[in-house]
């Protein structure tokens, strides 16, 4: 059999934020993902985007920070180019990913791997919230979190960018007592999350986030910039629907492979069944 081509592709912006990340990913997927052919492409954003390192399998480029890890992923495979059809898989990671719940970060090995490679499905954690929300008048309530996944070389194709919202001023008012558009195609309820989420305040799942500030006229930018990147993050998860690449709960899938035939895993579950079926954190999310 022979063995799993994957290239990892890692943002970052410079090290001091995550000082351990590269170390961190290396020794997790040197233990978990033996036989593996990796390589790896670091693209920081930190660094002009003319700039390029490369030692054996690992290359470091420049980036483009303006949509963050969205924007990086993009100057990452613009760098790949035609050769990304070299690979099985393609993995997506950032150097937060290592916050928050890590646990699922585990599940990913080699078998796992052999199953979802030429399969259309992103898999990795799935994130959801209590109620739904609309974006661009799609009703939608879960996503990947885009700090660790992986998906086929054919479905990064498709989606082209990785960037979804090009356009921030169509959603931001510019008031920090009222931060969105009155226009903005957000629902209300999605607007609340937000701002809830950036603020350090809980959205009824018992976590904050950890770099949580109040809203002021200081931090306006600063809010504007991080909830275009959680917009960016789930307008990705629904243009991945679109597409027919199902997305793919890591735990679920780990835990399915474990306990039934390859054959019988039914990747079209819904995200509720498979989060409900989780043998580790598992969430029944009314339907």
């Amino acid at each position: 059999m022979s063995a799993v081509r994957l290239l990892t592709i890692m943002l970052r912006h410079g090290t001091q934020a995550y000082p351990r990340a590269e170390a961190q990913l290396t020794e997790l997927l040197d233990r978990t993902l033996s036989g593996v052919e990796r390589d790896l492409v670091i693209v920081d954003n930190a660094l002009p985007s003319g700039f390029q390192e490369v030692a054996g399998s690992r290359t470091v480029i420049g980036g483009d920070n303006r949509f963050r890890e969205f924007s990086g992923f993009d100057r990452a495979l613009g760098h790949v180019g035609r050769h990304l059809r070299r690979y099985d898989l393609i993995h997506f990671v950032t150097d937060a990913f290592f916050t928050l719940y890590v646990d699922y970060l585990e599940r990913f090995n080699t078998p796992l791997l052999r199953f979802i490679a030429a399969r259309a499905a992103c898999v990795g954690h799935i994130d959801c919230y209590n109620d739904p929300i609309e974006i661009f008048g799609v009703r939608s309530q879960h996503w990947i979190r885009t700090c660790f996944f992986f998906m086929s070389p054919g479905d990064v194709a498709a989606l082209g960018s990785f960037v979804s919202i090009k356009d921030p001023a169509r959603f931001f008012s510019g008031d920090p007592s009222a931060p969105f558009r009155t226009d903005a195609p957000l629902s209300p309820r999605y607007q609340e999350y937000l701002i809830d989420w950036i603020t350090g305040q809980q959205i009824g799942q018992g976590v904050e986030w950890h770099s949580g500030f109040a809203l002021s006229a200081e931090t306006l930018a600063a809010f504007e910039q991080k909830a275009t990147a959680i917009l960016n993050e789930h307008a990705l998860a629904v243009r991945m629907r679109a597409l027919g690449c199902r997305l793919v709960d890591v735990t679920w899938l780990s835990a399915s492979l474990q306990r039934e035939p390859a054959a019988a895993i039914n990747l079209n579950r819904s995200w509720r069944h498979q989060l409900a079926n989780r043998d580790q954190a598992a969430l029944v999310v009314p339907g």
